[in-house]
């Protein structure tokens, strides 16, 4: 019910009324005028009751005189009276119905009272009642009733002075409230000006309001009475304690703040005369050290510290700096430089213990804090205080641990750190049991080199509960209990960290929100200078405050780290350093972010861990001591005695190997905070990856983790040996911390490029020294850096562009590594990263972006300068892998893999080649149509290189075969290579015109697609040079067989440089390779190949290679000759072409020089071209004859092709119209092609049938009979072209060679396989050859014009010679050569020592004849044949195997020889008759003469085996000259010169007459007698004689001559007969001389016989006598006993009956 209600109103009239009543009733008796008084007032509240509508308003208005009564009752110091009235006041006073003058009035009476010491309770709840429910006291009557209750507080009774105080409390707020109720009231109105500054009236501020002033004066007066001196205002004041004054301060200025800094009044109060007080009552807590107290060095004695007094003074400092610290600058400094000192180590305990309290106090403050900062740390020739704060929170931590010495231990209450040994031994013996039974000592506690600290909770994290600083009631100094003041102090650390970096980091993220948003909208406006100058701006403070406590806070935290024992506190600790570092980060500073990492880093490593990253950090940091007020702070390195559980032993990761180090639980934790670091503060570490990563990597290879796929780390298997030990418990968390450790590098992602880069580079460095330490020594090495760069940029690879070089460039380093396994791992993660590089979904995807793809495929290439065989395999399979998922889109980044592919070396080994060789083939066979084109030069290339490696044979010859795979290829796809070529040809002529360079494009003006060809071409024409000889052969069948198949497809101008660049090119340097082999034998190649007798050296090797080549390159020009002969060159080119046929020719190796002459063969088979496009191409190629093939279907070996012509001729249209065709005429004229071909041959032949020079030499080289042959056989189709201009000079030269050929001798070993067996008169093929030469000649003669006629004798001539051999076999320069025809038919050695076997010449000799007779009956009567005396060198020729006869070395030589005689007479005879007048024959005759008189008297005898049957043929052939003599000379002797016919009589008369010798035995005679030819000389001889047709003088002396020579003859012998006859006795004469005068006694009858049938005037009359003279020695023959010679006698004798006559008388008488 509200106190104006109504019914309120009714209830205190009533209530009033009462009051009076009662009172009236106690003073009837005593107090008379009181009773008086009090029943007027009942009147008077009645009357007022009555009159006043507003009756509270009247009663105010009367209330001195309605309280008159009750004041007058407390007057009478009776109790039951005071009491009762003192209840009526206040009753009134809740009412709010007492006026000014009454309550002062009221006031005046509670003094009295007071003074009398009455109802002291009942006064202090009046004087308060008063206060609170209205606003009338004020001035002197509020200072009065404010004394009053101060005069209570020091009464003898506590319940009375408990209750003053608090009412003293009450009623100092009541006067501070009214003064804020009233500026509340005038706050809107006008402002009076403000108070003149240096105001020294002290009682009365006339500028205040009235509650002001009261409040003002009351503070005044407070601040005197502290300060001891008299009020100005509380008049009447007996005494006053300094603790509750200090109390009413503390409390005024923590609840009233606003007066203070609103009112400059007030302001001038705190900063004159509260601050001087505070800072002088300090004086003796400054002053005061422990121990010191009797020094006698100070004058005066000190005043020792007051606990309570030092106490509440620190409590109204803490509000002064919290609350007015702007007002205060300059005390607050001296204030905090004063904690500062309180916290030393002389101080008092408890001194320490509450100045601890404070600081914390200050540390929950971060605001606060950074106003410090910024008002001292930041100002020129200021405090530090800041920092000072700071480094004394981390020396009193410091200190704690530092036992003090036992000196002063008694001056001290129990000492931190317990010196105190029963406590130090019982905590202790405590952690030390606990510890062994391995578990963690249960109370939480700090531990540092025996010190043993415990902790306690002594506040809710944030929040400063102070325990000493809330003991008002201490009068004396509480003990502290051990572990206090570290509690506090550490919890003020974490406090202190905590709020700057929380305030910070708020700050940092509102601005760059801000910034983010400015950036949105438009760039900020640039900071105006001079506001830049009066702030500083945030960010500077921020640094500032970070710098000024940094090394503090780490040197504290350093040392709790290293002495903390309990997992919590631990976890603080490291979660402070931690926030610490990322707040040093984001700020950019450094050195502390560097120094807070390396604190973490070290408590993660085992203690004295040698890790120069850190040591040579924390140098840096230690030299640097921070002095603190005279005290250096250390930064205290880790110790290693604390009682921690050991959970892992391993390795240390060093160069040199040591013994093993342990981990502690609490590096592990330390390493999970260092995890969390990087992974959540990556992007703020910067240059300190560097520290994080190599602590890391050294943890890592401690606990024994690997890396494994992808590069993340798993527990491995131990690869050192036993040497890790881990136990169970970290056994669980190491799967956790490999998970950590590799999402820590994925979250790379997250980070920015700079800071990814700082992880990148640290990574490196890392990497770096690992290789350092794995030089010179084969242990495991540390992967950590390798795997983590891989893992770092497989997450990365949206942005691999920005790492990329940098990653790549140092893994390709490591891959360069000696130690096998780092190397791996450095290749391991090359490969895997392009890989994924290449796998990776881009944007722009990668077949847009080329830049980026060789960017990635470029470290591929690298790899390929690496010799480590290990890595090239790497690089060699991720090309495949590469290959087979990514072939299809390489694009423009094919050159960089087909580079890779390419870059093989010969001293590296087999299966690297392999290995590449798989990856080109698979791009020969998937890939080609998806590369750019201008790569498949590239692919020709390397598919090159492989055919040219060494190592493996069958690569080389695999690859000759993909190279004709290529051809293939392009020959399919021509059209689309070409345009596409073309276009890049376009944009390469541009760019180089533009740069005024020439193109280089090897075979330049060539079109593109030629070019292509040709480079094909060029690489195996290499491969053709080869050295191994089956890479030789397969790449010239394969680059013959391509240009045969594909050649068409070439333009003219590329034909050119096809045969001068590619095949001329091949050509010598095959000649030179061939002529310059090795004639070393080669033994079976390696293994058990047998190498075949004909390829057992270089030479014969290259020779083969040689064959091929030169077949190919003649192939080519027979095939191509129509297309060739358009290039303006081809005579020169046929000229080389020729000269290395002749060089080859002329070779040392018969398979070469063989070869030589079928190339000859094969281009002097040519037609002369026809312009024929149908005609197929391939013809030439295959050595197939054209009918055997369907004329559409060329094809290349072993594979059908589609019709050449037509891309041909696409690509012919495409570069202009076809070539113009040959103008009529030209295209027979290629007379001067053969005519060089002839002197090729010429020379060639020369060359090789001249004999050597000298016989002795056993070497000498003889061309084979093969080579002979073919080189003769060529003649024939040579012949044909150069008919036309063939001369006598070029016979005379053929002539030369066919002789020389013919000459050759053949080797002993070869002999059995080229000469007949001896009893067979064959030709060899070469004498064939020889005699088909000569045929061609003279068959062509005889078709052609007269004027060629003239060769034959030259023809005839050459055949001659040939005759010739069959008795005297040609030389062959000086060398001895067997002639088998000498040797005996049957007695043949064909092993005789001779080395060289002459040929059988008789048979040639004799077909040769053949040949001559044939001839010559063809052209006998030819002018040139008579006129060079042919048949007279016919007949000399025949002299000599008929004048041998039997001598001859084949019997059938001199048969044939006068087989051919009587042939070529029986032509030649009548054609020199009739020319007997020209006289051109006259030469022959005698020639005819002696070759007959010769062969019918030849001097050789006949052979001792000789047959009768045989002996009988050859008379019989003898007689047949006979016959032919006297057919064909004798009856036209008129026609023949005298002399031959004088030569012939006496040949047949020698023929006729018989003499034998007389040696003869009987057998021989009979067979030795020719008997039938004498007789057939003589009836010639008869015949001729008597001759009736005998018309010349001439004919009839040949006869007599004849005749006479017979008679004579006859005569001789039967005279001799008689003799002999009559000499022998008894003894007959032996046969042989009976058959003679036998024969000669049958002549005598013949002649008898012809005698009587001639006409007698035909006989001389000589004759007759003759005749008759023989009569007498006929008669003497009677007398014989042969019965043959009688009856052969009597025949004779019979005749001469017909002669006998009676005498005449005149006997006409010739001379005898």
């Amino acid at each position: 019910m509200s106190t104006t209600s109504p019914e309120a109103v009714k209830k205190l009239l009533e209530n009033m009324q009462t009051d009076l009543r009662s009172l009236s009733m106690e003073c009837k008796k005593k107090f008379p005028p009181v009773k008086e008084a009090a029943e007027s007032g009942i009147v008077k509240i009645k009357t007022i009751a009555a009159r006043n509508t507003d009756i509270l308003a009247a009663l105010k208005e009367n209330s001195s005189e309605v309280v008159q009564p009750f004041l007058m009752g407390c007057g009478t110091k009776e109790p039951k009276i005071t009491q009762l009235c003192l209840a009526a006041i206040q009753r009134l006073m809740s009412h709010e119905v007492v006026s000014e003058a009454a309550a002062g009035n009221i006031i005046n009476m509670l003094w009295q009272l007071m003074e009398n010491g009455l109802e002291e309770l009942k006064l202090l709840q009046t004087v308060l009642v008063l206060l609170t429910t209205n606003t009338v006291v004020h001035d002197e009557v509020l200072s009065k009733a404010i004394v009053l209750c101060f005069r209570l507080h020091f009464t003898k009774d506590n319940i009375t002075n408990n209750t003053a105080a608090a009412t003293v409390r009450q009623v100092v707020t009541v006067v501070f409230e009214r003064m804020v109720a009233e500026d509340e009231k005038f706050k809107g109105m006008a402002e009076q000006p403000p108070a003149v500054q240096g105001n020294s009236n002290r009682r009365s501020v006339s500028t205040l309001r009235p509650s002001a002033k009261d409040a003002y004066m009351l503070f005044q007066d407070l601040c005197q009475l502290v300060n001891a001196d008299a009020p100005y205002w509380l008049v009447g004041m007996t005494e006053m304690t300094r603790t509750f004054g200090l109390e009413l301060l503390e409390s005024v200025l923590n609840d009233f703040p606003g007066v203070f800094l609103e009112h400059q009044e007030f302001s001038f109060l705190l900063k004159e005369r509260v601050c001087p007080l505070v800072i002088k009552l300090f004086s003796p807590n400054i002053k005061f050290r422990q121990g010191s107290s009797s020094s006698a060095a100070s004058p005066a004695p000190v005043e020792k510290p007051y606990f309570p007094i030092c106490m509440r003074l620190l409590r109204v400092v803490s509000v002064l700096i919290k609350h007015f610290y702007s007002l205060l600058v300059t005390e607050c400094e001296i204030f905090l430089s004063l904690l500062v000192k309180f916290l030393d180590g002389e101080k008092p305990q408890w001194l320490r213990a509450v100045a601890v309290e404070s600081v914390h106090r200050l540390c929950v403050q971060p605001h606060l804090l950074r106003s410090f900062c910024q008002s001292y740390d930041m100002k020129q020739h200021s405090t530090k205080v800041f920092r000072d704060i700071v480094n004394a929170l981390g020396s009193f931590i410091q200190s704690l641990f530092i036992v003090p010495s036992v000196g002063n231990a008694s001056s001290t209450i129990t000492p931190t750190g317990g010196s105190a040994s029963s406590a130090q031994a019982s905590a202790q013996g405590g952690a030390g049991a606990a510890g062994g039974s391995g578990g963690l000592t249960t109370q939480a506690a700090f531990e540092y080199r025996g010190t043993w600290i415990p902790l306690m909770t002594v506040s809710v994290q944030g929040s400063a509960k102070a325990t000493y600083l809330e003991m008002l009631d201490k009068v004396e100094p509480p003990s502290i209990p051990e572990g206090y003041a570290m509690s506090v102090a550490f919890s003020a650390l974490l406090d202190l960290v905590r709020g700057i970096t929380s305030m910070i980091e708020r700050e940092l993220a509102k601005e760059e929100e801000e910034a983010a948003a400015r950036d949105g909208s438009e760039p900020a406006a640039p900071a105006q200078s001079e506001d830049s100058s009066q702030e500083p701006r945030p960010h500077q403070v921020w640094e500032e405050m970070v710098s000024a406590c940094w090394c503090g806070l780490l040197a504290a935290l350093s040392l709790l780290l290293d002495a903390s024992t309990d997992e919590t506190a631990t976890e603080n600790i490291l979660k402070a350093e931690l926030t610490m570092a990322s707040l040093c980060g984001r700020l950019g500073l450094v050195t502390p972010r560097d120094a807070f990492i390396t604190a973490i880093c070290k408590a993660s490593l085992p203690p004295h861990y040698a890790l120069t990253v850190l040591s040579s950090n924390a140098a840096n940091l230690s030299s640097k001591t921070y002095s603190i007020q005279g005290q250096n702070v250390q930064i205290i390195s880790p110790s290693s005695e604390s009682h921690q559980q050991v959970v892992a032993v391993g390795q240390p990761l060093t160069s040199q190997p040591q013994g093993t180090v342990v981990l502690t639980a609490k590096n592990i934790q330390c390493m999970r905070t260092l995890l969390n670091l990087a992974h959540c503060h990556g992007a703020v570490l910067g240059t300190s990856w560097q520290l994080v990563l190599a602590t890391l990597q050294h943890l890592v290879w401690i606990l024994g983790l690997k890396p494994g796929v992808g590069g993340a780390l798993k527990p491995g298997r131990t690869v050192e040996g036993p040497s890790t030990v881990l136990t169970t418990a970290v056994m669980t968390d190491l799967p956790v911390i490999s998970s950590i450790l590799s999402r820590l590098f994925e979250s790379s992602q997250y980070l920015d490029d700079v800071s990814l880069h700082h992880l990148i580079n640290a990574l490196c460095s890392l990497s770096m020294e690992a290789m350092e330490m794995a030089y010179g020594n084969n242990k495991e090495p540390s992967l950590f850096a390798v795997a983590k760069l891989l893992e770092t940029g497989l997450v990365n690879m949206d942005r691999i562009e920005i790492l990329w070089r940098p990653l790549t460039a140092h893994l390709l380093e490591v891959c360069q590594h000696p130690n096998a396994r780092m190397r791996e791992w450095g290749a391991e993660a090359v490969t895997s990263l392009i890989k994924a590089g290449l796998a990776y979904k881009h944007d722009p995807p990668l077949s847009q972006n080329q830049r980026l793809q060789l960017l990635l495929l470029n470290p591929l290439k690298e790899l390929s300068n690496i010799l480590h065989a290990d890595i090239r395999q790497k690089q060699l399979e991720c090309v495949l892998q590469i290959l087979q998922s990514q072939g299809d889109s390489l694009g423009p980044g094919w050159p960089l893999v087909l580079g890779v592919i390419g870059a093989i070396r010969n001293d590296q080994g087999e299966s690297l080649i392999r290995t590449a060789f798989q990856c080109l083939q698979l791009v020969v066979t998937d890939f080609l149509p998806t590369m750019p084109c201008t790569c498949l030069q590239i692919v020709v290339d390397v598919a090159g290189s492989f055919g040219l490696q060494n190592q493996e044979l069958n690569i080389s010859l695999t690859s000759i075969g993909l190279l004709w795979n290529i051809s293939d290829y392009f020959f399919q796809r021509g059209e689309i290579i070409t345009e596409e070529l073309e276009r890049e040809e376009a944009v390469l002529l541009k760019q180089s015109r533009e740069n005024g360079e020439p193109l280089n494009r090897p075979f330049h003006p060539a079109p593109p697609f030629d070019c292509l060809w040709l480079c094909l071409y060029a690489k195996l024409g290499e491969l053709c040079v080869d050295p191994r000889p089956a890479v030789r052969k397969s790449a010239g069948q394969t680059m013959f067989s391509t240009i045969a198949a594909h050649g068409t497809l070439l333009q003219q101008a590329t034909w050119h440089i096809v045969v001068w660049k590619v095949l001329f090119h091949l050509l010598d340097c095959v000649r030179k390779s061939s002529t310059t082999a090795d004639k070393e034998k080669i033994e079976s190649g390696g293994g058990n190949i047998l190498i075949h007798h004909s390829r057992d050296t270089a030479e014969k090797q290259w020779a083969e290679t040689w064959v091929l080549t030169l077949a190919g390159v003649a192939r080519i020009f027979n095939t191509r000759r129509y297309l060739l002969q358009q290039l303006g060159d081809f005579f020169n080119a046929w000229e080389v072409l020729l000269d290395h046929i002749q060089s080859a020719a002329l070779s040392k190796n018969n398979e070469v020089s063989l070869a030589a002459l079928k190339s000859f063969q094969e281009i002097l088979q040519l037609v002369t071209p026809v312009k024929d496009t149908d005609k197929p191409d391939a013809l030439g190629a295959m050595d197939i004859p054209p009918v055997l093939m369907d004329p559409l279907t060329a094809s290349g070996p072993g594979r059908p092709l589609p019709r050449s012509d037509s891309l041909a001729e696409r690509l012919a249209q495409r570069y202009g119209a076809q070539p113009p065709p040959p103008p009529p005429g030209e295209e027979q004229d290629d007379s001067a092609l053969w005519w060089s071909a002839w002197s090729t041959w010429y020379r060639t032949g020369i060359e090789c049938t001249r004999p050597p020079s000298s016989g002795t030499d056993k070497l000498a080289f003889v061309p084979s009979q093969p080579f002979l042959t073919a080189l003769i056989q060529i003649f024939p189709a040579l012949y044909q072209h150069i008919a036309g201009g063939f001369s006598m000079e070029d016979l005379r030269k053929l002539g030369i060679i066919l002789h020389g050929a013919v000459s050759v001798p053949i080797s002993s070993d070869a002999s059995p396989f080229i000469l007949p067996s001896y009893t067979e008169a064959v030709l060899t093929s070469l004498q064939e050859a020889v005699l088909t030469a000569l045929d061609v000649l003279q068959k062509a003669i005889c078709v052609g014009p007269e004027t060629l006629q003239v060769m034959y004798p030259a023809i005839f001539e050459q055949l001659l010679q040939f005759v010739e051999f069959s008795c005297k076999p040609p030389q062959y320069g000086k060398m001895e050569t067997k002639h088998v025809a000498n040797a005996k038919y049957n007695q043949i050695q064909l092993f005789a020592p001779a080395e060289w076997v002459a040929l059988n010449y008789v048979p040639f000799a004799e077909r040769s004849l053949d040949v001559v007779v044939d001839l010559y009956h063809k052209t006998a009567c030819h002018k040139a044949v008579i006129n060079e005396k042919v048949l007279q060198s016919i007949i000399k020729t025949l002299r000599m195997p008929l004048g041998l006869k039997y001598a001859c070395p084949a019997e059938s030589t001199w048969k044939l020889a006068v087989s051919s005689l009587l042939k070529v007479l029986s032509i030649g005879l009548p054609v020199a008759r009739q020319q007997a007048s020209s006289g051109k024959f006259d030469t022959m005759w005698p020639e005819l003469a002696n070759t007959f008189e010769d062969f019918l008297f030849t001097k050789s005898t006949p052979p001792d085996n000789l047959s009768i049957q045989e002996f009988q043929k050859n008379e019989a052939i003898d007689v047949e000259v006979v016959q032919l003599i006297s057919t064909e000379i004798l009856p036209y002797a008129n026609f023949i010169p005298k002399e031959f016919v004088g030569q012939i009589m006496s040949m047949l008369n020698k023929g006729s007459i018989h003499s034998q010798s007389s040696s003869f035995t009987e057998a021989e005679i009979d067979i030795r007698m020719r008997e039938e030819f004498s007789k057939v000389c003589f009836e010639t001889l008869l015949q001729f004689s008597f001759s009736n047709k005998a018309s010349t003088p001439q004919e009839g002396y040949i006869s007599r001559m004849a005749l006479s020579v017979l008679l004579q003859r006859a005569q001789d012998v039967l005279r001799r007969y008689v003799e002999d006859e009559r000499l022998s006795g008894r003894c007959p004469l032996p046969r042989q001389q009976v058959t003679e005068i036998i024969f000669v006694l049958k002549a005598v009858s013949t002649l008898m016989d012809s005698l009587k049938k001639t006409q007698p005037e035909n006989v001389d009359g000589n004759t007759w006598a003759q005749v008759i003279a023989l009569y007498p020695t006929l008669v003497e023959c009677i007398t014989c006993s042969s019965p043959e010679v009688s009856s052969a006698l009597k025949e004779a004798l019979g005749p001469f009956k017909d002669l006998m006559q009676p005498p005449v008388s005149k006997v006409q008488n010739g001379e005898s």
